[in-house]
């Protein structure tokens, strides 16, 4: 099975190719990353030229991935909008993968943890999982402040393992003695596997029915934040 991937939550894009069989196995054949900036003129394009490159049609397609969240509000429209029109128009089924699920998988580890994406402005998405096998359980998924996350991570009645590919954060986690393990940053080819998997149990998604994963905060936090920033 031909697996389709797109990953735009962030500043850097990508695309993937990847190989999926009943066994469970899925091989990357190639990621090709985004320039930076705007996505809706490169997606399509670079899609259908990596597609040619390994002499595959749209045809050939037999399931799309997407990164779902969160991340970038445009970003991620940009995305999803991409994934919606080509699975809609091929009858082809749609894995959305959060990032955060795909991040606590990453990390190696088992039983409970926190997963945390740079948000922007000392800000984090913060998802809490629980690991068994190859599964990860949300429990709980929230933006916090760097603080706020450092805060729950030494309170011994909740999780205290970070998993990141926030470097800085782990580094500021590191000084606070907090068990942190940074991974790379996440790509299309990286959220492959995961969503076969999503496939093979038949959690997809008809394109109607695909949505983005914010995990914004609620106006009222917006504001307050506001409030504090400039003092009024």
């Amino acid at each position: 099975m031909l697996l389709l991937s797109a990953e735009t939550s962030g500043r850097q894009g990508s695309i993937a190719l990847a190989r999926a069989d009943a066994a469970g196995t899925c091989k990357v054949i190639e990621v090709a990353f985004l320039d930076r900036g705007n996505f809706s003129e490169q997606l399509i394009p670079q899609i259908a030229a990596l597609l040619s490159k390994h002499n595959f049609t749209k045809n050939n397609i037999d399931a799309f991935v997407v990164a779902s969240g969160p991340g970038s509000f445009t970003g991620l429209r940009v995305g999803l909008a991409a994934i919606k029109a080509l699975a809609e128009v091929l009858a082809k089924p749609i894995a959305a993968v959060s990032l955060l699920e795909a991040l606590a998988l990453a990390g190696g580890m088992r039983g409970r943890l926190i997963s945390a994406l740079d948000a922007g402005r000392g800000d984090v998405y913060a998802g809490e999982y629980e690991i068994a096998g190859d599964t990860a359980a949300l429990v709980h998924e929230q933006v916090q402040t760097r603080e706020e996350l450092l805060s729950i991570a030494q309170q011994s009645t909740r999780p205290a393992f970070i998993v990141t590919s926030d470097h800085t954060l782990a580094e500021v986690m590191k000084a606070r003695a907090v068990p942190v393990t940074a991974v790379d940053v996440l790509h299309a080819g990286s959220i492959a596997t995961l969503a076969w998997r999503k496939i093979q149990a038949g959690e997809i998604v008809a394109p109607e029915d695909l949505e983005a994963n914010y995990i914004r905060r609620s106006d009222a936090e917006i504001l307050h934040k506001m409030k504090e920033n400039t003092g009024h």
